[in-house]
């Protein structure tokens, strides 16, 4: 019997947003590959560590560390620095010394990421685009870094502009929401509301959406209406 579902395609990698927030991350290296890993690592509102001689430091890294937006050892990895690491992401140009903190990790059950070694990641670092709360990410699963770059561009290209801005407006919305209708069971009513309105407003709409748009318009979620901002704003 022939059934409707998804066909399995093996191979990929399973795409999460990661909560890293508060999270120890722990970089080793302090080049440009470790500058980007760093402010991914920023961006998720990680605590991070770079392990790496001052010397070694590129510009952006040496201002991360000067600004104290990241706590810096002085010195060559060491073993002990991966106590209390909850990911390690390495990016030095040396391919023994990077097998060896990949090792370390296995042994200690932490994910880490290994640069340009596909066989010794836990996890890679795609291309992002990043609007606000809009976050879009491409991988090509380690085969090839720059044609991710290229889609991610061709994909950013296609996306309207204020995207991140009716984001921000659509997630207020929601909690406003939460606080209209708490109740666990309506959940299901909430959630077709809320897609519903996402679906017959316009982007430009929800971009322009104010505090008091949004209290016109749950108004009538007890109905299951969904006005147009015309009428929100006429009523």
């Amino acid at each position: 019997m022939a059934h409707k579902f998804p066909p399995v395609q093996g191979g990929g990698s399973l795409i999460v947003a990661w909560q890293a927030k508060a999270k120890h991350v722990l970089v080793v290296g302090g080049g440009e590959v470790a500058a980007g890993r760093i402010l991914h690592a920023l961006n998720a509102d990680a605590k991070v560590t770079v392990v790496c001689p001052t010397s070694g430091l590129n510009d952006e890294v040496a201002f991360r560390v000067a600004e104290g937006q990241v706590n810096h050892i002085d010195r060559n990895f060491e073993a002990a620095d991966l106590d209390g690491a909850d990911m390690v992401l390495c990016a030095i140009d040396d391919p023994e010394a990077s097998t060896q903190v990949w090792k370390l990790c296995k042994e200690k059950r932490i994910p880490a990421n290994i640069a340009d070694v596909p066989s010794e990641c836990d996890f890679y670092f795609g291309s992002v685009h990043r609007d606000g709360p809009l976050q879009v990410m491409v991988s090509t699963n380690g085969n090839g870094p720059k044609l991710a770059s290229i889609v991610r561009k061709k994909i950013a290209e296609t996306l309207p502009d204020n995207m991140g801005a009716a984001i921000d407006n659509v997630g207020k919305l929601r909690r406003k929401l939460r606080d209209v209708a708490p109740n666990p069971d309506q959940g299901p009513k909430r959630m077709k509301w809320m897609s519903g309105v996402c679906e017959s407003w316009s982007l430009e709409d929800l971009v322009q959406m104010d505090d008091s748009d949004m209290d016109g318009l749950l108004a009538h979620y007890a109905s299951g209406k969904i006005p147009t901002l015309n009428e929100v704003r006429s009523s």
